[in-house]
Protein backbone atom coordinates (compact mmCIF):
# COMPACT_ATOMS: atom_id res chain seq x y z
CA UNK A 1 0.00 0.00 0.00
CA UNK A 2 2.94 2.41 0.24
CA UNK A 3 3.56 1.70 -2.60
CA UNK A 4 1.33 2.27 -4.27
CA UNK A 5 0.21 5.78 -2.29
CA UNK A 6 3.23 7.46 -2.02
CA UNK A 7 3.12 9.57 -5.10
CA UNK A 8 -0.25 10.81 -4.99
CA UNK A 9 -0.59 10.33 -1.01
CA UNK A 10 2.56 10.36 0.41
CA UNK A 11 1.06 10.96 3.98
CA UNK A 12 -1.05 7.88 3.84
CA UNK A 13 1.78 5.71 2.84
CA UNK A 14 3.42 7.24 5.17
CA UNK A 15 1.06 5.72 8.09
CA UNK A 16 1.07 2.26 6.24
CA UNK A 17 4.98 2.14 6.46
CA UNK A 18 4.34 3.00 9.74
CA UNK A 19 1.91 0.38 10.81
CA UNK A 20 4.59 -1.86 8.84
CA UNK A 21 7.16 -1.47 10.89
CA UNK A 22 5.27 -1.62 14.22
CA UNK A 23 4.77 -5.71 12.97
CA UNK A 24 7.82 -6.17 11.48
CA UNK A 25 10.34 -3.70 12.21
CA UNK A 26 13.43 -6.17 12.01
CA UNK A 27 12.70 -6.50 8.44
CA UNK A 28 15.29 -4.74 5.76
CA UNK A 29 12.23 -3.79 3.57
CA UNK A 30 9.75 -2.41 6.09
CA UNK A 31 12.83 0.01 7.22
CA UNK A 32 13.53 1.17 3.98
CA UNK A 33 10.17 1.94 3.24
CA UNK A 34 9.40 3.89 6.21
CA UNK A 35 12.87 5.80 5.44
CA UNK A 36 11.96 6.24 1.60
CA UNK A 37 7.94 8.04 2.73
CA UNK A 38 9.42 10.17 5.60
CA UNK A 39 11.72 10.96 3.26
CA UNK A 40 8.66 11.96 0.73
CA UNK A 41 6.74 13.87 3.83
CA UNK A 42 10.01 15.93 4.67
CA UNK A 43 11.08 14.27 7.36
CA UNK A 44 14.51 14.07 7.00
CA UNK A 45 15.53 13.32 10.55
CA UNK A 46 13.15 10.27 10.43
CA UNK A 47 14.66 9.03 6.98
CA UNK A 48 17.95 9.20 7.68
CA UNK A 49 17.64 7.33 10.86
CA UNK A 50 15.52 4.28 9.00
CA UNK A 51 17.44 4.69 6.01
CA UNK A 52 20.82 3.74 8.19
CA UNK A 53 18.78 0.86 9.99
CA UNK A 54 17.80 -0.41 6.44
CA UNK A 55 21.61 0.16 5.16
CA UNK A 56 22.92 -1.89 8.66
CA UNK A 57 20.54 -4.42 8.16
CA UNK A 58 20.60 -5.44 4.63
CA UNK A 59 24.33 -4.51 3.65
CA UNK A 60 23.39 -2.36 0.81
CA UNK A 61 24.19 0.94 0.17
CA UNK A 62 21.29 1.40 -2.86
CA UNK A 63 19.94 4.39 -0.63
CA UNK A 64 22.64 6.34 -0.15
CA UNK A 65 21.09 9.08 -2.50
CA UNK A 66 18.41 9.71 -0.16
CA UNK A 67 20.21 9.42 3.13
CA UNK A 68 22.77 12.36 1.36
CA UNK A 69 19.66 14.56 0.63
CA UNK A 70 17.83 13.67 4.60
CA UNK A 71 21.51 14.94 5.28
CA UNK A 72 20.79 18.01 3.17
CA UNK A 73 17.48 17.97 4.55
CA UNK A 74 18.47 18.76 8.11
CA UNK A 75 20.60 21.04 7.41
CA UNK A 76 23.59 19.16 7.54
CA UNK A 77 25.08 19.46 3.47
CA UNK A 78 29.03 18.77 5.50
CA UNK A 79 27.51 15.91 6.88
CA UNK A 80 25.89 14.81 3.15
CA UNK A 81 29.41 15.04 1.64
CA UNK A 82 31.14 12.83 4.03
CA UNK A 83 28.24 10.26 3.37
CA UNK A 84 28.51 10.41 -0.56
CA UNK A 85 32.07 10.36 -0.14
CA UNK A 86 32.54 7.44 1.91
CA UNK A 87 30.44 4.65 -0.89
CA UNK A 88 32.24 3.38 -3.12
CA UNK A 89 30.65 4.53 -6.41
CA UNK A 90 32.20 1.57 -8.49
CA UNK A 91 29.75 -0.59 -6.40
CA UNK A 92 26.86 1.35 -6.92
CA UNK A 93 24.38 0.54 -9.96
CA UNK A 94 24.42 2.81 -12.51
CA UNK A 95 20.58 4.81 -11.03
CA UNK A 96 22.08 4.47 -7.65
CA UNK A 97 25.24 6.49 -9.03
CA UNK A 98 23.31 9.02 -11.23
CA UNK A 99 21.30 9.66 -8.13
CA UNK A 100 24.34 10.62 -5.57
CA UNK A 101 25.69 12.51 -8.05
CA UNK A 102 22.59 15.06 -8.45
CA UNK A 103 22.02 14.58 -4.69
CA UNK A 104 26.31 15.55 -4.28
CA UNK A 105 25.74 18.33 -6.74
CA UNK A 106 22.89 19.84 -4.56
CA UNK A 107 25.26 19.48 -1.21
CA UNK A 108 27.82 21.51 -2.86
CA UNK A 109 24.87 24.43 -4.08
CA UNK A 110 24.12 24.19 -0.23
CA UNK A 111 27.47 25.13 0.49
CA UNK A 112 27.46 28.11 -2.24
CA UNK A 113 30.06 26.06 -4.39
CA UNK A 114 28.46 26.20 -7.80
CA UNK A 115 31.65 25.01 -9.22
CA UNK A 116 32.30 22.08 -7.65
CA UNK A 117 28.38 21.55 -8.02
CA UNK A 118 28.86 20.98 -11.74
CA UNK A 119 31.85 18.70 -11.07
CA UNK A 120 30.13 16.35 -8.90
CA UNK A 121 27.95 15.79 -12.23
CA UNK A 122 30.84 15.18 -14.71
CA UNK A 123 30.25 11.40 -15.25
CA UNK A 124 29.94 9.32 -18.14
CA UNK A 125 26.31 8.95 -17.84
CA UNK A 126 25.90 12.59 -18.78
CA UNK A 127 26.31 11.96 -22.72
CA UNK A 128 23.51 14.15 -24.42
CA UNK A 129 23.07 11.54 -26.83
CA UNK A 130 22.16 8.91 -25.23
CA UNK A 131 18.78 7.88 -22.99
CA UNK A 132 18.30 6.28 -20.08
CA UNK A 133 15.40 6.03 -17.17
CA UNK A 134 18.07 8.51 -15.28
CA UNK A 135 19.02 10.70 -17.90
CA UNK A 136 16.46 13.71 -17.40
CA UNK A 137 17.10 14.27 -13.97
CA UNK A 138 20.84 13.92 -14.40
CA UNK A 139 20.43 16.27 -17.61
CA UNK A 140 17.99 19.06 -15.26
CA UNK A 141 20.36 19.25 -12.58
CA UNK A 142 23.64 20.15 -15.13
CA UNK A 143 21.41 22.74 -16.65
CA UNK A 144 20.27 23.93 -13.46
CA UNK A 145 23.82 24.26 -12.11
CA UNK A 146 24.95 26.30 -15.31
CA UNK A 147 22.00 28.23 -14.84
CA UNK A 148 23.29 29.06 -11.05
CA UNK A 149 26.51 29.65 -13.13
CA UNK A 150 25.33 32.30 -15.88
CA UNK A 151 26.12 29.53 -18.63
CA UNK A 152 22.87 30.32 -20.09
CA UNK A 153 23.44 28.92 -23.75
CA UNK A 154 25.14 25.62 -21.95
CA UNK A 155 21.96 25.48 -19.22
CA UNK A 156 19.09 26.06 -22.48
CA UNK A 157 20.93 23.46 -24.78
CA UNK A 158 21.24 20.55 -21.37
CA UNK A 159 17.38 21.41 -20.21
CA UNK A 160 16.21 20.80 -23.89
CA UNK A 161 17.69 17.38 -23.63
CA UNK A 162 16.83 16.37 -20.85
CA UNK A 163 13.09 17.32 -22.47
CA UNK A 164 13.74 15.26 -25.40
CA UNK A 165 14.85 12.54 -23.45
CA UNK A 166 11.99 12.80 -21.01
CA UNK A 167 10.20 12.13 -24.35
CA UNK A 168 11.64 9.80 -25.93
CA UNK A 169 11.38 7.60 -22.45
CA UNK A 170 7.42 7.93 -22.57
CA UNK A 171 7.83 10.37 -19.90
CA UNK A 172 4.85 13.28 -19.55
CA UNK A 173 3.38 15.50 -16.95
CA UNK A 174 0.44 12.96 -16.13
CA UNK A 175 2.98 10.31 -15.69
CA UNK A 176 6.61 11.28 -15.21
CA UNK A 177 7.11 7.40 -14.17
CA UNK A 178 6.20 5.57 -17.02
CA UNK A 179 8.71 4.07 -19.35
CA UNK A 180 7.63 2.22 -22.56
CA UNK A 181 10.82 -0.59 -22.39
CA UNK A 182 11.10 -3.69 -20.69
CA UNK A 183 14.27 -3.77 -19.50
CA UNK A 184 13.63 0.47 -18.06
CA UNK A 185 15.83 1.94 -20.35
CA UNK A 186 16.40 3.20 -23.83
CA UNK A 187 19.30 4.42 -26.14
CA UNK A 188 19.28 6.02 -29.50
CA UNK A 189 20.83 8.98 -31.68
CA UNK A 190 18.86 12.43 -30.50
CA UNK A 191 19.01 15.08 -32.65
CA UNK A 192 17.15 18.86 -32.10
CA UNK A 193 14.81 18.34 -34.89
CA UNK A 194 13.81 14.53 -34.69
CA UNK A 195 13.58 13.48 -31.28
CA UNK A 196 13.62 9.83 -30.60
CA UNK A 197 10.08 9.99 -29.28
CA UNK A 198 8.87 10.38 -32.33
CA UNK A 199 8.66 6.92 -33.16
CA UNK A 200 6.37 4.30 -31.64
CA UNK A 201 7.21 3.34 -28.49
CA UNK A 202 7.99 -0.42 -28.72
CA UNK A 203 10.23 1.45 -32.45
CA UNK A 204 12.02 2.98 -29.67
CA UNK A 205 15.65 3.87 -31.00
CA UNK A 206 17.67 0.49 -29.48
CA UNK A 207 19.10 -0.86 -33.09
CA UNK A 208 21.65 -3.87 -32.20
CA UNK A 209 20.46 -4.95 -28.65
CA UNK A 210 22.13 -1.49 -27.66
CA UNK A 211 18.41 -0.97 -24.91
CA UNK A 212 19.93 -4.37 -23.37
CA UNK A 213 23.34 -2.52 -22.16
CA UNK A 214 23.81 -0.43 -19.56
CA UNK A 215 26.63 2.39 -20.12
CA UNK A 216 30.06 1.25 -19.47
CA UNK A 217 30.86 2.31 -16.09
CA UNK A 218 34.75 3.85 -15.14
CA UNK A 219 37.43 1.13 -13.16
Amino acid sequence: MASQLIEEHPELAHKHALAASRRAGRIAIVRETLGITAYAIGDFALALRELRTYRRISGKDDQIALMVDSERGVGRADRALEAGRAVDRATLATPVRVALAIAMSGARLDQGEPELALGELQIPELDPDRAFEWSPALFGAHAAVLEDLGRDEEAAFWAARAEVAAEALGMNDEDEDEIFVEDGLIEGEFDDETPAADAPAEEAPAADGLAEDAPKEDS
